[in-house]
């Protein structure tokens, strides 16, 4: 039998001793290090001043580096159960100072508008008003803001009456798509040239429904995601793309979380979807789409769920405004600013 060899302390020389001790020190260094990047490279979120009052069912768009919020329904009150409280309030958010200011109400209290601005106007289409005791009856009105002004004008209403539509402005022109009239889904897609204050009809979208996010990125405009006649329990992931210059409409990536109520924004070349509700309550899902590769990633999720928001971009952050935070009628006024990663986000 082969003798056993007595153990050596001499085999753990004092430098590789010193080796061990300095890598097993660094590993949870490495680990963080890693994890910060991991989480970097899904953008961040902050808390900016919150909104003057809590809505849901909002828009918002930026003119000249400001945001507005318009419309949509405000906490139930005294003085608001005449008008059902719906809400014509209109109010301005400045990034750079991190304020609030009240703005000229629109001309009609109005929720689930559509929402574009256009040289230095801000343009709201469609929605619904209230009608005897129903809060749900589709407009087809076109308003127009002037903030320099500070006041609003009526233009040429869009040629389908219809709410919970969705607006992309592309080369000085607003796509209004999609929506409701409380009996059918809406598949128009018309445009508007505030230039010449007319309308003209392209191509419908594919898949006709409401509550959807659309918006224009590299010449395309991409309708995101919504639901099947107001229903949040048929929501829907489907993305379709729009090619204003054949007039035609082809199927993209779908969503990777079915949802509605949700809202859109481009920045850096792709869109970022926040938000929305569906039957087991609000979603904090941050999906981004690449265009150039019809490829979608999960980005930092909101900080909390929330449905009927607005989102606008200012300086590559998006300001993600207002919404209810639990399905129905729910209210905030939140104001979180997501920044997305440098490179955009991987893919």
């Amino acid at each position: 039998m082969t003798a056993m060899r007595p153990f050596t302390p001499a085999i753990f020389s004092p430098s590789a001793l010193e080796l061990f001790l300095v890598a097993i020190c660094f590993l949870p260094v490495s680990f963080s290090v890693s994890t910060a990047q991991a989480d970097s490279d899904r953008g961040v979120w902050r808390q900016a001043a919150p909104a003057p009052t809590k809505r849901t069912e909002v828009s918002a768009a930026a003119v000249h580096g400001k945001i507005y919020v318009v419309g949509g329904f405000e906490e139930p009150g005294l003085s608001n159960v005449m008008n059902m409280s719906i809400t014509p309030v209109v109010q301005e958010y400045d990034p750079a100072t991190d304020k609030w200011t009240d703005k000229a109400p629109m001309p009609a209290g109005l929720h689930h508008v559509g929402i574009g601005a256009v040289d230095g106007k801000l343009y709201v289409i469609g929605g619904y008003k209230q009608s005897g005791l129903s809060v749900w009856q589709p407009v087809a009105t076109v308003y127009a803001y002037d903030p320099a002004a500070d006041s609003w004008t009526e233009r040429t209403p869009m040629p389908t009456a219809r709410g919970a539509l969705a607006v992309a402005v592309h080369e000085g022109k607003l796509y209004a798509i999609g929506g409701y009239d409380r009996t059918v889904n809406s598949a128009a897609v018309e445009v508007y040239d505030p230039a010449h204050d007319s309308w003209t009809s392209r191509a419908m979208l594919p898949t006709a429904r409401d509550h959807l996010a659309a918006s224009a990125a590299g010449g395309k405009i991409y309708a995101v995601g919504g639901r099947i006649k107001g229903d949040y329990r048929k929501n829907l992931s489907v993305t379709e793309v729009y090619d204003p210059g054949r007039d035609h409409w082809t199927r993209g990536a779908e969503l990777p979380t079915a949802r509605s109520g949700i809202t859109a924004a481009e920045t850096g070349g792709r869109i970022y979807v926040f938000g929305g509700e569906g039957g087991d309550g609000t979603f904090r899902e941050n999906e981004a789409y690449n265009p150039s590769q019809d490829t979608w990633q999960t980005m930092a999720a909101m900080p909390g769920g929330r449905h009927g928001l607005g989102s606008a971009v200012v300086d590559g952050r998006i300001y993600v405004i207002d919404g209810g935070p639990v399905p129905g009628g729910s209210f905030s006024n939140a104001n979180e600013v997501f920044s997305p990663p440098r490179s955009g986000g991987g893919h």
